[in-house]
């Protein structure tokens, strides 16, 4: 196994420690408040009559304050030495954590300018940082997966699939989480940060639509935060909830991208891409084996392949050629990382 792998069966799989704080401000998580002692009676003295009760006097007095619940921590995601090119998700992991996470007081865009810039990367990244620097005190940030929406030889696309928590005004946890494409180019000594554009799904569609809602029930399919926004905003075709719920049967999938936070285009080309259109959908593990991992089965990609194509994809990618009527199947360095299903419906 692979320290990536090591990572993924430790508690929470493929995470991303919270965040750029812990890296550049201290450590993320908050303290908890604690309770001071009010001082009882002792029961050994007896109690004092009205008459004897001593006046009451302005001293001071004890307030409690509310034990905060810490947010959680998730150790730093890494990626695993079998990676195409292992410092270009590195790199876009970081700058996704300095963006998505911070210590108590650490939020603003000032503040995330500085975390970026000690990152050596553009300050001004900070700006386009959206839904993932919501107006909140405090944040911590877990990367459920990292995976290619590109690379070629100078450029890339990395799909950082962040789950996220922020401290809310009455000192409660909200959790909520966001994909993030970002672009990188070539440079030395390390490759550099160009842009970067978070997914924003869009609120959830009334009436629930129906198809969707099976697939939220199947414990079978693992959804990240912003594929299960995708499902709920009704912008996904019944093609890739069908063809979820029949591969589900047999295997246990865990989707890193649907819609939102995918290129709009094929990665170095002007074809459009079949995810913003909501016809497709990406699988980084497979029956909890990532696709990524050398120890993973490559008989049980190329079976998790074919089976796609049997539901019904006329497009299905992976780390793995296989031949096939009608060139259902395809792989390059992209898709080293996970299995790609497309439809044209």
């Amino acid at each position: 196994m692979t320290s990536q792998d090591d990572t993924w069966t430790a508690g929470r799989r493929g995470v991303l420690r919270a965040g750029a704080a812990a890296l550049l401000l201290g450590a993320a998580g908050c303290g908890s408040g604690s309770r001071q002692p009010v001082a009882e009676p002792s029961s050994t003295s007896p109690s004092p009559t009205a008459s004897q009760a001593p006046a009451a006097s302005p001293g001071p007095t004890s307030t409690a304050s509310p034990v905060r619940t810490p947010l959680p921590n998730p150790p730093l995601w890494q990626p695993g030495p079998s990676e195409v090119q292992p410092d270009v998700k590195r790199r876009a992991v970081e700058l996704v954590a300095a963006l998505g996470a911070w210590p108590p007081g650490g939020q603003g865009t000032q503040a995330a300018r500085a975390r970026v810039a000690a990152l050596g990367l553009p300050p001004a990244l900070a700006d386009a940082a959206g839904p993932l620097a919501p107006a909140a005190p405090e944040a911590s940030l877990e990367v459920i997966d990292a995976q290619y929406g590109g690379i070629l030889a100078d450029s890339a696309s990395v799909l950082v699939v962040c789950r996220q928590w922020t401290r809310q005004p009455d000192g409660s946890v909200a959790e909520g989480g966001v994909t993030v494409d970002v672009r990188l180019s070539r440079a030395d000594p390390r490759w550099t940060v160009t842009e970067l554009h978070p997914g924003e799904p869009g609120p959830p569609a009334e009436p629930p639509p129906a198809a969707p809602a099976k697939v939220l029930a199947q414990p079978r399919i693992e959804l990240p935060p912003g594929a299960l926004a995708d499902l709920r905003s009704g912008s996904v075709h019944d093609s890739v909830t069908n063809a979820m719920l029949g591969l589900a049967g047999t295997y246990v999938l865990s989707v890193s991208v649907v819609r939102t936070g995918h290129p709009l285009d094929v990665f170095g080309t002007t074809r459009p891409s079949d995810h913003p259109l909501g016809r497709a959908f990406d699988v980084w593990r497979i029956d909890g084996h990532p696709v990524v991992d050398p120890a993973t089965p490559r008989r049980l990609i190329e079976s998790f392949m074919r089976a796609a194509a049997a539901a019904g994809s006329y497009n299905v990618g992976g780390p793995i050629a296989i031949p096939g009527a009608g060139n259902r199947f395809f792989t390059d360095d992209t898709h080293h990382d996970h299995v790609h299903v497309g439809f044209t419906t």
